[in-house]
């Protein structure tokens, strides 16, 4: 089951890794499922990714208060946004557009309700 665990847990922290290049591709939430997964597989991979400089005080914060850190919301709001309109660019179906608009505004919402860090 270890296995599994760390399995996930590395899959997880290469899509952050991934989310930090490409705006469609969320990163906080990845790494949070890293953590929760790494802290059931490994404790040095666990206390890496929390002590980590950047990565740490976001997953912190989040495990302490459910919060999120305010220009983690702006980045992540703009970044969703930006993949919508890198979509309209590229033309892509209005029914995608659409799509891509709902989960900005869930995403958005639910952020902007979590208490700031």
């Amino acid at each position: 089951m270890r296995a599994i665990w760390l399995s996930g847990g590395l899959i997880a922290l290469a899509l952050g890794f991934i989310g930090l290049a490409l705006p469609i591709v969320p990163t906080v939430p990845f790494l949070l499922v890293a953590a929760f997964c790494f802290a059931r597989s490994s404790k040095r991979l666990h206390d890496w990714l929390l002590e980590h400089q950047h990565f740490g005080p976001p997953i912190r914060a989040w495990n302490e208060n459910g919060a999120v850190p305010r220009h983690i919301k702006g980045i992540a709001s703009a970044s969703i946004l930006a993949g919508v309109a890198i979509s309209a660019f590229l033309g892509l179906p209005t029914w995608v557009l659409i799509t891509q608009f709902a989960i900005f505004l869930g995403v958005s919402l639910f952020l902007w309700t979590r208490p700031d860090a």
